[in-house]
């Protein structure tokens, strides 16, 4: 399998599942700005969309969009639980959770990483619409409950971790919501996510 990722943007929950199945695989990053990959390839030839993630199967066919990508890769190995079993309630909660960050929880971000400038009453405004989220996200984690879907983590805990890291680049305080703060610090601590945000460049150094 082959992954083309963008350093740091919403491919990285891929890559971090990815190294959950410890199966080999290989990374080729893109500047989705210019649209070529590391090795000078034409990235609408790949992806036509122009975004990432894309992720190459072996016998060379194309998966895009996070939520697909994510399930084909939980699905891979069942004992790992990073997906619930299909027709169960687990599996619905995981799709409710995974249109849910791809529709409401990413979006919010999206004004902090466009090329429009923010003045304070837009940004407070964005702002807003991140805390009602996140709102949803510090009560749906329960006490004893260290994962999204309880106490297995799963792909839609890759593809929260990587958004709610964002907050860090924007400035996006998450200390009024404990149980969020711990969430992260939790699956940063993953060495699945520890290796991953090493290779893009996001942490200098892998820690032991």
């Amino acid at each position: 399998m082959k992954l083309y990722f963008k350093p740091g943007a919403c491919s990285m929950a891929s890559h971090i599942v990815l190294n959950e199945l410890k199966e080999s695989f290989e990374l080729e990053s893109v500047n989705t700005e210019q649209g070529v990959t590391d090795s000078g390839a034409d990235y609408k030839q790949i992806n036509p969309k122009g975004y990432v993630p894309t992720l190459r199967l072996e016998a060379g066919e194309l998966i895009t969009e996070n939520i697909a990508i994510l399930q084909y890769l939980g699905d891979k190995d069942p004992q790992n639980k990073l997906t619930p079993q299909y027709s169960s309630t687990g599996r619905i909660r995981l799709l409710e959770l995974l249109s849910f960050a791809s529709s409401e929880l990413h979006k919010t971000f999206s004004p902090f990483f466009s090329s429009v400038e923010m003045d304070e009453k837009a940004r407070a405004s964005a702002e807003s619409k991140i805390a009602t989220r996140v709102d949803f996200i510090n009560d749906r984690l329960e006490q004893n409950s260290p994962y999204l879907l309880g106490e297995n983590f799963s792909v839609a805990d890759a593809y929260f971790f990587v958004i709610l890291n964002w907050s860090g680049f924007i400035n996006f305080d998450l200390s009024p919501w404990p149980r969020v703060q711990s969430y992260v610090a939790r699956i940063k601590s993953r060495p699945s996510v520890i290796k991953a945000m090493t290779r893009e460049g996001l942490i200098a150094t892998e820690a032991a």
